[in-house]
């Protein structure tokens, strides 16, 4: 004992701790200098994206790599500005994936309203958040919006042999696909539509998905192909594809199909913003942030139906055909309960009395992740119950969808009664409020008003509208 507490052992002890200290903190030190000096070589600025474009005018393909700002508005700095351009050949160096990086606002909301399903019970403490992630801003911006967005469409004449395809309907659209006829028509009226390209922030590919899909020349098996041709039509034609390799062009399909309609034009999937339905995290050819989000709608004429909170005698509701696992659980767990109504396939009565009657209605996701059963729901004042796991919700850079919906993972659907229950009563009333609040930005009318679904998603667009530089 007298040993090991001698002056020299002590010394000998202490030292035995301090190297190991030292070699750690070292070690330490290194892996952070590491981590910073490789992150510098991928990372981008939180408002730049990466943006691909093959330079085929040479023998030897080369691949371009553009970086977009999604800066709201241009810098003063042009040296704040930073311009990158890769060449690669294409034989040895996959066409890459680009960075799903944050973009278009000059706020931090857009991150956190990203819905990620997760906890159940957490998602219920959102109740008291306002509609609007940012009010005021949106107020601004949507006005600034309003006042000067332009768009430039590409012509095609009434004689043009797809002018189906391509032109405006000239009726009311209708059908659960009539989004993408609505917002075409809605377009085609609008102040946004500029005949000078000089002056465009971004320019609409006007080919319709659902259109095509039914036309006999085309159908689901070319559509892949046409749109490759279209896109070539038009790079040869004009110059604006070619100066940004896309990015500052952009298309809208509500069709389900519309998934797979580009894999034969790589830029489009990759750089253009794709405003669709299906707008799915689990799906490769939706990039989030770069594209958007629109609702799926089936058009109604007049006042949405109302019906107060204390009358809506049902817990909630859902009916559907069973073409997936989530519908299948769902129906089966709660099939013979006598709160939570469910239904496989149409119903017998009105489907409008069962939206009417109930507090909830169950959107679960089908064979795509989108259908029209929250536009549903929230016409006729039903809180939606959403059940759709890596949803991109429509305006969710907006709209606080915790404010007005109750978001539940599909591995609660065993916990689904629990969790409706335990929403006390006064915070459904505040949900059911918001839903009324905020049903006008999820309808279609036959000319666009404020802050309906034309103005909401050409909003959308304005923040995601790039300003772009290339250098050699």
């Amino acid at each position: 004992m007298a040993a090991s507490s001698s002056p020299l052992n002590r010394r000998l002890s202490k030292g035995s701790l301090i190297k190991p200290t030292i070699v750690a903190l070292i070690t330490s030190t290194l892996v952070i200098f590491y981590i910073f000096s490789t992150s510098r070589l991928i990372l981008l600025h939180p408002h730049q994206t990466w943006i691909h474009n093959l330079d085929s005018s040479s023998s030897s393909p080369k691949l371009r790599v553009f970086v977009v700002d999604h800066h709201n508005k241009p810098k003063q700095d042009e040296d704040t500005i930073t311009d990158h351009l890769l060449l690669a050949n294409t034989s040895s160096l996959p066409l890459p994936e680009p960075f799903p990086i944050a973009n278009a606002h000059d706020h931090d909301h857009l991150t956190k309203s990203k819905l990620q399903l997760g906890s159940s019970r957490e998602n219920l403490v959102q109740i008291n958040k306002e509609i609007f992630h940012d009010k005021d801003l949106f107020e601004e911006e949507y006005k600034e919006m309003n006042r000067s967005l332009k768009i430039y469409v590409y012509p095609h004449k009434k004689n043009d042999p797809f002018a189906n395809v391509l032109l405006a309907v000239d009726h009311e659209p209708s059908g659960n696909y009539a989004s993408e006829s609505y917002f075409k028509k809605a377009l085609y009226k609008s102040h946004f539509i500029t005949s000078d390209p000089k002056e465009a922030d971004l320019f609409y590919l006007p080919f319709s998905i659902a259109s095509l899909r039914n036309d006999k020349r085309v159908g689901v098996g070319g559509i892949q192909d046409f749109v490759k041709g279209y896109i070539v039509e038009i790079s040869d034609k004009y110059p604006y594809w070619n100066r940004s390799g896309g990015a500052d062009h952009f298309y809208v399909a509500c069709h389900s199909v519309g998934r797979s309609a580009m894999e034969k034009a790589i830029h489009v999937k990759l750089n253009v913003i794709q405003v669709v339905c299906s707008s799915s995290y689990f799906l490769s050819g939706y990039l989030p942030h770069k594209d958007a989000s629109i609702p799926q709608i089936w058009p109604r004429k007049g006042l949405s139906p109302t019906n107060a909170p204390s009358q809506r005698k049902k817990l909630a509701f859902f009916a559907g055909a069973m073409n997936s696992r989530v519908r299948e659980n769902l129906v089966e767990t709660w099939k013979n309960d006598s709160e939570i109504i469910v239904h496989r396939g149409r119903m017998k009565t009105p489907y409008s009395e069962a939206l009417l009657d109930s507090k909830y209605c169950i959107h679960a996701k089908g064979f795509e992740i989108n259908t029209a059963r929250i536009g549903d729901a929230l016409y006729y004042g039903c809180v939606p119950v959403i059940l759709a796991d890596h949803y991109d919700l429509p305006y969710a850079d907006i709209l606080n969808w915790e404010s007005f919906s109750v978001l539940v993972s599909s591995l609660d659907i065993l916990k689904l009664k629990k969790i409706l229950q335990e929403i006390e009563y006064h915070h459904y009333v505040k949900l059911q409020n918001n839903v009324m609040q905020v049903q006008k930005h999820f309808q279609w009318n036959s000319f666009s008003k404020d802050f309906d679904v034309f103005r909401m998603v050409m909003y959308e667009l304005w923040i995601r509208r790039s300003h772009l530089r290339q250098i050699y």
